[in-house]
């Protein structure tokens, strides 16, 4: 039995949906709200998701914004039911990634039907997709090799702690490669205020949305600790990546996986309490970088920097930390963060 969340705010118009899903032969679970459906979303993974646009707590936008982000739901069929009918709502929904539109008042038909066309339509792309991944080919390792060797043979540079190693608006002509230390990369609003939108480490590569974008570059990026880098050159970079498919490949992923990032970051910026985007600040940095010999994790970063990665101001920041420490979550000593208690803390983005 295929099973459907409904999510919807109205009472009648929730509860006799549901009754004509059930009598379809559908399991569905609903919720009253955005939030309490993300939640029920979370707990099992629905065959299709049916919400409103208008709701409170957390409203349909939301909702998907926040299933897309999740790698369990982000394929789950999803429709919308809203009483608008304008055309910007449709193009607003489709354009973040939605399935399907249903009108209120809508008919039995009207709404299965675009259940089971739905659904169908998942199914077949589930099957053709099992279908390619029996077909691939083992990758071939070898070729990721030259971008190894490119690497090797590319100049290094040293960089201090807090040196610019390119700016928002330059022409990008290299490709950078971390042998050693930590890089971020940051946006600044006229105000001068900062963001920080990427934290990387040993074995990164940074500067490389510029080049496959053929843009300037739109951050800015500096050395959070001493640093060393590999200078790989456009030109051999853009070379190697119209010869080489598998490389081409992986900076492809990564370019993806930087936007996913991102957007994951906004919605925690937008939605998120300062408690759990601070605590998910800590958990970032946690997987990014390494772990001391005793298996806690300890960095030494300033105040103001882990407020641009949280979004917030330095002095919340502080206070924030200061609870934390209070709750045995972390430790702070002589200006590094340690965290004590991983769980609890990561149980905060929950």
């Amino acid at each position: 039995m295929q099973r459907v969340l409904l999510i919807e705010d109205n009472d009648e118009i929730r509860e006799n949906t549901a009754e004509i899903l059930e009598l379809a032969n559908y399991k569905v679970d609903t919720a009253a709200n955005g939030k309490l459906g993300v939640e029920k979303a979370l707990e099992f993974t629905p065959d299709l998701i049916i919400c409103d646009v208008m709701m409170p707590v957390l409203d349909g936008y939301g909702v998907l914004h926040l299933m897309q982000k999740n790698e369990t739901l982000k394929n789950v069929p999803f429709i919308f039911l809203t009483a608008k009918a304008e055309r910007g709502d449709f193009r607003k929904g489709m354009e973040m990634g939605a399935d399907d539109y249903i009108t209120k008042p809508f008919s039995d038909i009207e709404l299965l039907t675009a259940i089971e066309s739905r659904l169908k339509k998942a199914s077949l792309l589930q099957s053709n997709f099992e279908a390619s991944l029996s077909q691939q080919i083992p990758d071939d390792v070898t070729n990721l090799k030259a971008l190894q060797e490119l690497v090797e043979n590319s100049p290094v540079n040293f960089y201090k702690k807090k040196q610019l190693i390119y700016a928002e608006g330059n022409h990008p002509v290299r490709l950078f490669y971390i042998q050693k230390g930590k890089v971020k990369t940051y946006k600044t609003n006229d105000d001068g205020k900062e963001l920080t939108v990427g934290l990387f480490g040993e074995g990164d590569y940074v500067g490389y949305t510029a080049i496959l974008e053929g843009t300037v570059y739109k951050e800015t990026t500096e050395a959070i600790e001493d640093t060393t880098l590999s200078i790989i050159a456009k030109e051999e970079f853009e070379k190697l990546l119209q010869s080489n498919k598998d490389v081409s490949q992986q900076f492809i992923h990564l370019l993806a996986q930087s936007v996913t990032d991102r957007e994951r970051q906004l919605v925690g910026i937008a939605y998120n309490s300062l408690r759990k985007r601070v605590a998910e600040a800590l958990v970032l940095l946690q997987k990014k970088y390494t772990k001391d010999e005793k298996g806690k994790f300890s960095i030494h970063i300033s105040r103001e920097d882990l407020a641009h990665i949280a979004g917030t101001a330095t002095e919340s920041i502080i206070r924030t930390l200061s609870d934390f420490k209070s709750e045995k979550l972390i430790d702070i000593k002589e200006g590094s963060i340690i965290i004590l208690d991983e769980k609890r803390l990561a149980a905060l983005l929950n």
